[in-house]
């Protein structure tokens, strides 16, 4: 029996007026499911029309490609596409398969697919678009398909790709500009005819949301890379494009952040009210307060930005009913820490706000919220501690020295000992390894292992701690132990020795020479305390063999020999340090804990310049010539 051609027959017309009707009845109510209040029901009912479209799909494709169906079955790619990206809230392999499918059907039907079915999908694409130039009736199911390709390849960072397929939408030639945000502007998807088969995203659509997510892309990278008024444009680009309320609060954020650094704050509070504005607590735009106001020196401003970001983040967030649309949201990418976008976790938060009240001297604040950190990271309640990278924060342990130091600065003494114990009940098992751990330091691991710093430094801290509990003894005894731990683990370096403290890869270095010096002060103001300076002398005259022309080091030693009357000592000592004074100064590229900054400011004599002038003034009288 013949049969007629399947593109001229009735039975295949009549098929493709049902699957039409498929398709724009299973848009309808995909659009109905997303007015729908319950998330459950709205994903059941997603579900089945993603099923539905499969289906559809399914059928459309088990016949021979042919011209007059393939607006329909473009369209219906699309939309399979569009659900279910939006369904899984991202795009997958598959429809990059679905995608190269439906371009090879469109070169099957117009009798060109031959060897080509072997290239890539940026050739298919040049194959495809070249083929069907002259077939005005599948341009606008193309150029939709197109756009789903864009956002498939904006969201997998192939910007290459993306830019080359822009260039063949808009008919450029070789050449032409690889801007992102031009091609985009540039691009316009031919208009949908009235009657063409229903879509849940048109083209058009589709071109605005890549617009503004490219936009807002871009300018999180010119930013992180500090290429500040670009990314100040590609924000402002994004700010102005269509998008919902949170990513709207992202791109004020960033706003923000680069109008900060190029040094408008004001400017950049006003987007961070913006931001807030809407009642909902946002962990980007909290933070992004915090260092505005730290900028600005509103401490207590700053603090308050912190308090809220710890609360933001302790708080699960609703989930909301996605729109069944591609949405700028699902084309960007997860804030990594360098970015502004990033507000790290509650732990991390917490630990951001005990800090800086240590450092603006609100010595109770900081203890509580020291302690009320490490309950939550003893308990369990939130994984492993992770130091925030920009810039770098603590380690655990130094989260535990913090937490001593603070409540020690809070006269909580006591409390100060029971945090040590338990730091030196994770740590001290490892000391007998030390030597390996210093090899690893400084042959593998990119950040050292601090162990020897850490268990030394709690000896000094509960030194510090029975100083403030009136038990001198135990507290000589505490600095005893951690002057001897640090004279034993000092790691040898012939390469660089003592003297390249500046390095920033002898940070270790630094801070144990620095610890040292801390010890050897505090133990040598326990003797002066005590009555016994001759053994303070030692300490001292230690301190300033190892660090010369340190000034605190030289102000404790000068004292202790006025009171010992060595004053031609004294002064001889003095003119030492005058000399040395008249050096240019080291450059000191590296950092010291917070931690064992505080541990200096308690060896450092508030009056000391002063003090130190009396002396200059004393020894330097003309009856002592």
């Amino acid at each position: 029996m013949s049969q007629a051609p399947l593109d001229s027959s009735s039975p295949r017309a009549s098929c493709v007026d049902l699957w039409r009707e498929k398709n724009d009845r299973l848009v309808r109510q995909t659009k109905v499911t997303q007015d729908s209040d319950l998330l459950l029901r709205q994903q059941q009912l997603a579900q089945d029309a993603l099923q539905g479209f499969r289906e559809l799909l399914h059928s459309l494709q088990g016949l021979p490609a042919a011209i007059s169906a393939l607006p329909l079955e473009l369209t219906v790619i699309c939309n399979f596409i569009t659900l279910k990206a939006s369904h899984t809230q991202g795009f997958t392999e598959d429809q990059d398969q679905d995608i190269q499918h439906g371009l090879e059907r469109v070169l099957e039907a117009q009798k060109q697919l031959g060897p080509r079915l072997e290239c890539g999908l940026r050739e298919l694409w040049d194959s495809v678009l070249h083929a069907s130039s002259l077939l005005p009736e599948l341009l606008p199911a193309l150029h939709h398909l197109a756009g789903l390709q864009a956002a498939l390849w904006l969201s997998t960072d192939h910007l290459g790709d993306l830019a080359l397929l822009l260039q063949s939408l808009n008919g450029s030639q070789s050449g032409a500009s690889e801007d992102l945000l031009l091609l985009l502007k540039t691009w316009s998807p031919p208009a949908e005819e009235s009657d063409a088969p229903l879509t849940l995203q048109d083209a058009r659509g589709l071109r605005d949301v890549l617009l503004t997510a490219s936009a807002l892309r871009q300018g999180l990278q010119e930013l992180i890379t500090g290429s500040l008024p670009r990314a100040l444009s590609s924000l402002q680009e994004a700010a102005s494009g269509l998008c919902s309320w949170p990513v709207l609060v992202q791109v004020y954020t960033a706003l923000a952040t680069c109008l900060r650094k190029m040094g408008s704050p004001q400017r950049a509070l006003l987007y961070l009210v913006a931001a807030l504005k809407g009642g909902s607590v946002w962990g980007p735009p909290l933070l992004e307060a915090s260092r505005l106001y730290q900028q600005l020196g509103d401490t207590a401003a700053e603090l308050k930005s912190l308090e809220l970001l710890v609360d933001a983040l302790s708080v699960t967030q609703n989930s909301e009913a996605p729109q069944l649309l591609i949405e700028v949201e699902l084309l960007l990418p997860r804030p990594d820490p360098a970015s502004p976008l990033y507000c790290g976790t509650q732990s991390q938060a917490k630990h951001l706000l005990a800090s800086r009240c240590l450092q603006t001297g609100r010595a109770e604040d900081a203890a509580e919220h020291y302690l009320d950190l490490l309950a939550l990271l003893l308990d369990g309640l939130e994984p492993r501690f992770s130091p925030l990278p920009c810039p770098p924060g603590p380690c655990m342990p130094e989260v535990f020295l913090e937490a001593a130091v603070a409540l020690i600065q809070a006269n909580r003494a006591q409390d100060a000992l029971t945090v040590c114990e338990e730091l030196l009940s994770r740590t001290s098992s490892l000391l007998p390894k030390m030597p390996w751990l210093w090899e690893d330091a400084r042959n593998v691991a990119k950040e050292p292992i601090n162990c020897p710093l850490w268990v030394s430094a709690t000896y000094l801290l509960q030194g510090q701690a029975w100083v403030k509990l009136g038990d001198q003894k135990q507290a000589v005894s505490e600095y005893s132990r951690c002057l001897e731990l640090l004279f034993r683990a000092t790691p040898e370096d012939k390469e660089q020795g003592a003297a390249s403290n500046s390095d920033q890869r002898c940070r270790p270095d630094a801070a144990l020479q620095q610890l040292r010096l801390a010890a050897l002060i505090s133990r040598g103001l326990v003797w002066v305390a005590s009555g016994q300076d001759t053994k303070a002398l030692q300490d001292f005259l230690l301190s300033v063999q190892m660090c010369p022309g340190n000034r605190d080091a030289s102000f404790h030693l000068l004292q202790t020999l006025r009171r010992l009357d060595r004053r031609n000592e004294a002064t001889a000592f003095w003119w030492r340090l005058e000399a040395q004074t008249k050096l240019p100064p080291e450059d000191a590229t590296w950092s010291l804990p917070l931690y064992l900054e505080t541990c200096l400011n308690w060896i450092h004599p508030p009056d000391r310049e002063t003090l130190l002038e009396e002396f200059r003034t004393s020894l330097l009288e003309p009856s002592d010539l």
